[in-house]
């Protein structure tokens, strides 16, 4: 049961969060990725849930795209007087959501988490730590408060 003072945010894919310790952001990810970066002293963090590696076509940003979503977040702790250099990242997701298919390139998920880290090197953003690709669905839930983040893995049983 959540406290009464916590505020439960529930990320759509495409979307980002910036918030401070009243929050926990909670999404669900397949192939696709969520960044948290997360600052201990001023207890403000970020989460994305991004789909696809790579930068948007487009003119305005787009957190659909991994390198978008980064630039987003970082804006918006920038706005709440946080440096993405002064924070903490875990990465999430990335998993195969359909293993039985083979392919000449590596899965959707492969490549989101590998666009997270080197995005998160790109900008010297230490990695706590990671809990990436497998198979199936990952729940994920983000305290801000503590900076903890909890992930659950429900594995996919193909027919």
């Amino acid at each position: 049961m959540l406290e009464a003072s916590v505020i439960d945010i529930f990320l759509q894919p495409g979307d980002f969060f910036v918030g401070d310790a009243e929050c926990r952001v909670r999404t669900l990810l397949g192939s696709c990725v969520s960044i948290t970066l997360w600052q201990p002293q001023a207890r403000i963090g970020a989460m994305s849930h991004f789909l696809l590696p790579g930068r948007s076509k487009g003119t305005e940003p787009d957190a659909r795209y991994g390198n978008d979503a980064l630039d987003l977040m970082l804006a918006g702790l920038r706005a709440q007087g946080v440096e993405g250099s002064a924070c903490q990242a875990k990465i999430f997701g990335g998993g195969n959501m359909f293993p039985s298919r083979r392919s000449a390139h590596p899965a959707i998920g492969m490549q989101n988490g590998a666009e997270a880290r080197a995005l998160l090197a790109g900008y010297a953003i230490p990695v706590l730590s990671a809990c990436l690709y497998g198979v199936g669905h990952r729940q994920i839930i983000f305290d801000i408060a503590s900076g903890d983040v909890w992930s659950r893995q429900f594995e996919k049983v193909e027919q």
